[in-house]
């Protein structure tokens, strides 16, 4: 059977979630400039993102931190809706949910106003991974190991954001809250990555 062509926006679609792994970095040049002290493990995200200082603690470089939520949540909106099709609409609607509650999370820091910011976050701890099981249930019989990898990937992750929610600040929150995060990069950029030349 012919392979169907990857029409142009679906290709630009599929760039924007391959480079979302790029992400990571900008939480380590963040953190390389906090002064006070932070963990990758205790610490949340959104503590990079803090805009005041104090002796204790300081994140100069917040703006990379809030500018990387809000260009990497416009990379997750618009390239789930420039792969709508093969994404499907459920999959693409959680997806857009979560790259619009990543820009608001970067527009609401979290030492500006926590209720406010914990409201704009919330969203993309539920609806990430939800979209992962989705995608993973929808592409399993035509593609087994991906579909595998991103349903395990959306049970990992779920369980994960569940375990950040109840784990206290300063314990290993940090730690689940990337487990919750990080591997949805790549499960999109796995996936991303088939659709290029469909």
């Amino acid at each position: 059977m012919p392979t169907v062509p990857t029409s142009r926006a679906a290709r630009w679609g599929a760039l924007a979630l391959l480079v979302r792994p790029t992400y990571i970095a900008a939480e380590f040049v963040t953190a390389a400039a906090t002064t006070g002290g932070y963990s990758f493990v205790a610490d949340s995200v959104s503590r990079l993102g803090e805009v005041g200082c104090s002796a204790a603690y300081c994140s100069p470089r917040h703006e990379v931190m809030n500018g990387s939520f809000i260009g990497f949540g416009m990379l997750m909106a618009g390239g789930a809706l420039l792969l709508a099709r093969p994404l499907g609409p459920w999959v693409t609607g959680l997806l857009v949910v979560s790259g619009a509650s990543s820009v608001a999370t970067g527009l609401a820091p979290l030492d500006q106003d926590a209720t406010l910011h914990a409201i704009a976050a919330t969203p993309l701890f539920f609806a990430q991974p939800m979209a992962l099981i989705v995608l993973g249930a929808r592409i399993r019989r035509e593609q087994p190991r991906l579909g595998s990898a991103l349903l395990a990937t959306g049970a990992v992750t779920a369980a994960a954001a569940v375990g950040f929610v109840l784990t206290p600040e300063g314990t290993a929150s940090g730690a689940l809250e990337r487990l919750a995060l990080w591997p949805v990069l790549f499960g999109l950029a796995g996936f991303a990555w088939t659709q290029r030349r469909r």
